[in-house]
């Protein structure tokens, strides 16, 4: 049973479609990227599925019910447009926050300070937000947003504003959800990150979902037929239909009925000496840029 779950789910503003049957689910201990170019919908769903707005269409599954405040405590969000109190202290922030959802003033304080302690911000603990740099700022919210080891969280471009150190830091305290078996929504324009971190993603575009179900196969699936060598042979003098690749070797496109695994078993019997040897996997942001210009 999916924690967040979507069915047939469509919203309009005014005349705009903002969201055209929609239908997904996110499981229990994934990391889950929801992708689509800036208008997309993302946000709308995400608010949807949060209880913030309602659908005009379609039906919204979490935890298994309708979206309630019982389910909402367990559930914890990160919009990408920010929100702090800029006069509060940081630390009184954070045991806020945590009140908000549930905890006790000594489980709040406790809490905060080691959420403060993870993100490298104990030396701050009591300045105002306002006097934060950008980067500080956002890994006070991100703490806020996890501090109360929610079941579901919603992270919207959580490495908005971080230099890679607290980019890695961020990622690592991802994966640390995950190995505890939680779930996370991560809505990202950094590819690299989302090939790092999910497990599934769903790239909308134009308020309709384009691409949905596991990151390998997405990416198998959109990869074009191709493999790259690596060797100290001149393909070309060879007779082989090679061009050079632009991480080294040689990229060769294979016949319609060769698997990656033949044509290499064909290369060793013929006396190539192939140092190394890959099939060409497409990226993500290969993949995002050729679905979502073919949409325009």
């Amino acid at each position: 049973m999916g924690i967040l779950a979507y069915r047939g789910v469509s919203k309009r503003f005014g005349p705009r479609a903002a969201l055209e049957d929609v239908s997904l689910e996110v499981v229990p201990g994934e990391v889950f990227g929801l992708l689509g170019p800036n208008g997309a919908g993302k946000t709308t769903l995400i608010r949807i599925g949060l209880d913030i707005l309602r659908a005009d269409e379609g039906e919204v599954r979490l935890f298994g019910t309708q979206p309630s405040r019982k389910a909402l405590d367990r559930a914890s969000y990160l919009p990408e447009e920010r929100g702090v109190y800029r006069r509060a202290k940081v630390r009184e922030l954070l045991e806020y926050l945590g009140a908000l959802k549930g905890l006790k003033r000594v489980e709040a304080r406790r809490a905060a300070g080691h959420w403060l302690e993870r993100v490298g911000l104990s030396q701050v603990a009591d300045q105002r937000v306002e006097s934060l740099s950008k980067g500080m700022t956002q890994k006070v919210q991100i703490a806020g947003c996890l501090m109360t080891e929610p079941e579901l969280c919603i992270l919207d471009e959580p490495f908005s504003g971080l230099d890679p150190v607290n980019v890695a830091l961020v990622t690592e305290l991802i994966e640390e959800r995950r190995a505890r078996g939680r779930t996370t929504v991560l809505s990202t324009h950094m590819m690299h990150q989302v090939e790092a971190l999910c497990d599934r993603v769903a790239l909308v575009h134009r308020g309709r979902l384009v691409v949905y179900g596991q990151l390998d196969e997405i990416r198998r699936r959109y990869s074009p037929h191709e493999v790259v060598i690596w060797t100290t042979m001149d393909l070309l003098a060879l007779g082989m239909p090679a061009t050079q690749h632009k991480a080294g070797g040689w990229r060769v496109a294979l016949p319609p009925t060769a698997t990656p695994a033949g044509y290499l078993s064909e290369l060793v019997r013929s006396g190539v000496l192939v140092e190394r040897y890959e099939p060409l996997v497409a990226r993500m942001d290969e993949i995002f840029v050729n679905l979502v210009s073919e949409g325009r």
